[in-house]
């Protein structure tokens, strides 16, 4: 049988291009076969050890023929070494190269307007509405946000009522370090506990809600106060893959100096390193209050581009195109500002 192949737009060029899925036939047995017809070994392969090992024999042992195809993976994952800070000849196993720093002050540059969002990674994005007479509306198809906030989190459910939200998917050969979308001040930052599902696009189909179904932790930014980006509470979700068995928090208010563990009251700056997912692919879903963002019109144009082939689209039954894009880069403006430079609602 003839598998999808999973194509999306590239922001910079334009762009269709097809993703290189790296595991992709391991992950289609298990998502396709093991899950249906040996379930224990499905949760098993799912679970933090299991996720663990793997994780060591794809990362930490030297460079070689490995699950994700040796060095044909750093070949065909186009990976600009000359952004790296570090001296590409330490990099000795994947673990070192996927968790490379970047020179992201000069290679990823951000908007000055102090009420733009910014992505939090590099990553291929998605963006989406809980409000049924949106366009974008997709509520139910990736995720129910009780189950990604947390039942127990009714306030900030509350403020999420009828919102938006955006789905950033990193692959593997992607900068692996978050950055913060927005500046304001943590409210709130807790983990939960969940599974080690993939984020290939296979599997997300399969699985329907493996964001909400996976370890992440959960951070609440207030940008409704003084420096901040005057776009209500907006939620970054960071969650766990196969092989990524943990999100290290180190926010850095210079470059990657002196990281810190992030904490309730703390200001974040827009744009700078927030966490470090371990090797892997991974996912960021940001959640916004209703009618206090809009979003980029290329994002949004993009997601309904007819003539690109989607396994999102071919799952869920409805044009889902991924736009890839970098780190800091626009994805979305406040919307009283927006409206102030002549935008409409």
């Amino acid at each position: 049988m003839k598998t999808t192949q999973h194509q999306y737009i590239d922001r910079d060029s334009g762009e269709i291009k097809t993703e290189k899925l790296f595991g992709d036939a391991a992950v289609r047995y298990l998502y396709a076969n093991a899950r249906e017809n040996a379930p224990a070994l499905f949760r098993a392969l799912t679970s933090s050890w299991s996720s663990s090992v793997l994780g060591y024999l794809n990362f930490d042992m030297p460079f070689g023929h490995r699950l994700f195809g040796g060095k044909s993976f750093l070949d065909e994952g186009e990976i600009d070494l000359s952004e790296c800070l570090e001296d590409p000849e330490t990099f000795t196993t994947y673990r070192k190269l996927f968790e490379r720093k970047i020179r992201y002050w000069e290679t990823r540059p951000m908007p000055d307007d102090p009420y733009a969002i910014v992505a939090p990674s590099d990553a291929r994005v998605i963006i989406g509405s809980f409000r049924e007479n949106s366009y974008i509306y997709l509520k139910g198809k990736y995720f129910e946000m009780e189950d990604l906030v947390g039942y127990d989190k009714t306030h900030w459910l509350e403020k999420m009522v009828d919102g938006d939200f955006a789905i950033f998917r990193l692959t593997p050969e992607k900068y692996h370090y978050n950055h913060v979308p927005v500046s304001g001040r943590v409210v709130d930052i807790y983990e939960i506990d969940g599974g080690y599902h993939s984020c290939n696009p296979g599997a997300v189909v399969a699985e329907v809600t493996p964001y909400s179904k996976n370890k992440r932790v959960v951070t609440v930014i207030d940008t409704d106060v003084e420096g901040g980006a005057n776009a209500g509470h907006v939620i970054m979700i960071e969650v766990v893959a196969l092989m990524i068995g943990e999100i290290k928090q180190v926010y850095s208010e210079s470059q990657y100096e002196n990281p810190q563990d992030i904490k309730p009251g703390m200001f974040l700056r827009k744009g700078m390193p927030k966490s470090l997912f371990r090797p892997g692919s991974s996912t960021v879903v940001l959640l916004f209050e209703h009618s206090r963002t809009v979003f980029a019109e290329d994002i949004v144009h993009n997601m309904r581009l007819p003539g690109v082939e989607s396994r999102f689209s071919k799952g869920f039954d409805q044009p889902l195109i991924e736009t890839d894009l970098r780190a800091r880069s626009l994805i979305a403006t406040a919307w009283p500002e927006y409206l102030k430079r002549g935008g409409h609602a």
